[in-house]
């Protein structure tokens, strides 16, 4: 999910006020029409045994092999893409694929980053205290997967599904979090005629005013419609020089290297307005009152006393600008007293969708500085353009999310991180991003660190929005495109 984490801290965070009510209650049935041996299992149930089988990127294959046989045991068709570490994927669908019933797609990722040694309720367990299920991917993603493959079989027994206009399935693959090759983007590549998705649904924002503090008159969900670029880059710099220690040369790699590198990292990335991010506080603005309404509403003439706050927060800052991140530094050289040849660094930038690369590419040539610099574009995405809010989509997933929490506002933004979506985004496909639930600060902090947990509440919440939006679409026609 990588994430949404407190990504609308925004300026007016720290003002004191209360955000919308929040009723964190048990009030959920505790039951559940999914199957597993044979016999009914809560979610919370399903989740903890998912939960316990480790699948770090590239081991999915484990975990993979449970899920499906759920699927299948629960009257769902399988089609397999893939059975294999770090190319396990699978559908599994209400009605066969071969019948190319135009295609709702509710997206999940088997794996899970690797575990941190202090969590103290362990990483695998899947313990369930205090109404929370404890353990990586507990949200990210297992926990959403299992609120769709839930909703999915509540569609299938509320309804004869004879004369249903559309198919809908449950899509599960690999290696989200490292970006593999073998993933959505396999899928996407080798199956996307089969598939014929005419909507995907996959992980994004919760509801942002419980993480984002101040006075909100409403709960606003947020529905993420793209998502920015990565862009990341190798470094490379040669130098033959003296390769001993003790005789410090004028110019030596890593000398020049660090010295080109605070040149690109120290300068403040531009702030850029885009219509995305306009948009996204002009209708933030809506929910608030007084003067921080009147800054919101007016984001381009208030831009000089904006920017600088948006700055201290670059969780948010990242929704304004194209960012670089040196994430790695390292030489050819093991030795103290050698000197290294060659100098190596890495960079996660990451860009607003309407960025050009080639630009940016000179930018970043004119800011280190050093023609002898080596780059190298280790993986890019193409533009997509962002998923339209004015279809049947976007505004039944918005219904969907309001019938469950009524009197709740939803926005749609765009996202910092990478995810699966952009693969479907680039082939022109719907494609919108939310896990509708209540999450706290805390638990957001918790996602890819210690002790990741979600409540019981919201398993059922998040797969009550998602049924919603199945019965919806159900009663809508198919659009003309």
């Amino acid at each position: 999910m990588k994430k949404f984490t407190l990504l609308i801290l925004i300026f007016y965070g720290a003002i004191n006020g209360q955000s919308a009510e929040i009723d964190y209650s048990i009030n959920y049935a505790g039951n559940s029409s999914l199957k597993y041996e044979g016999t009914p299992i809560s979610l919370e149930k399903l989740l903890q045994k998912y939960i316990q089988i480790p699948s770090v990127s590239g081991s999915e294959y484990g975990a993979g092999e449970f899920i499906r046989s759920i699927c299948k045991e629960n009257g769902l068709y399988i089609s397999d893409f893939g059975n294999e570490n770090g190319n396990y994927n699978f559908a599994a669908s209400a009605f066969p694929l071969s019948s190319n019933k135009p295609n709702i797609i509710l997206l999940n990722h088997l794996d899970v980053i690797p575990e941190s040694d202090e969590s103290v309720n362990g990483a695998y367990s899947g313990k369930i205290i205090n109404d929370k299920v404890y353990g990586r991917g507990a949200i990210d993603n297992k926990g959403a997967a299992i609120m769709q493959l839930f909703s999915i079989i509540q569609y299938l027994n509320s309804k004869d599904l004879k004369n249903s206009k559309y198919n809908v399935t449950f899509l599960a693959v690999s290696c989200e979090e490292t970006q593999c090759d073998g993933g959505a983007k396999y899928v996407v590549d080798n199956y996307i005629d089969l598939l014929n998705p005419i909507v995907v649904i996959g992980e994004g924002p919760s509801e942002l005013t419980s993480i984002m503090g101040g006075d909100f008159d409403r709960a606003i969900f947020g529905i993420s419609i793209s998502q920015k670029r990565p862009f990341w880059l190798e470094l490379e710099l040669v130098s033959n020089t003296n390769g001993h220690g003790s005789i410090t040369p004028q110019k030596y790699a890593n000398k020049e290297m660090v010295a080109s590198l605070n040149k690109l990292t120290k300068k403040k990335n531009k702030a850029i307005y885009n219509d995305l991010n306009i948009s996204f506080l002009k209708q933030l603005g809506e929910h608030k009152k007084g003067f921080e309404k009147l800054i919101l509403k007016h984001p381009k003439f208030f831009k000089p006393v904006l920017v600088p706050k948006l700055r201290k927060h670059p969780e948010l800052f990242s929704l304004f600008s194209n960012t670089i991140t040196l994430t790695n530094m390292y030489s050819n050289s093991q030795a103290i007293n050698k000197i290294s040849s060659k100098a190596i660094a890495h960079l996660d930038c990451r860009l607003l969708p309407d960025t050009n690369e080639n630009e940016f590419l000179e930018e970043i040539k004119k800011r280190l500085g050093n023609n002898n610099i080596k780059i190298t574009i280790i993986k890019q995405s193409p533009q997509a353009k962002p998923s339209s809010t004015e279809n049947i989509y976007y505004e039944n997933l918005k219904n969907a999310i309001t019938k469950k929490y009524p009197n709740s506002a939803t926005i749609p933004l765009f996202l910092p991180n990478v995810s699966d979506l952009r693969a479907f985004r680039a082939k022109n496909i719907n494609s919108y991003a939310t896990i509708p639930v209540y999450l706290t600060r805390e638990q957001v902090e918790a996602v890819h660190n210690m002790n990741e947990n979600i409540s019981i509440k919201s398993l059922y919440d998040g797969a009550d929005v998602y049924y919603n939006f199945l019965q919806i679409m159900d009663k809508s026609e198919i659009p003309i495109p």
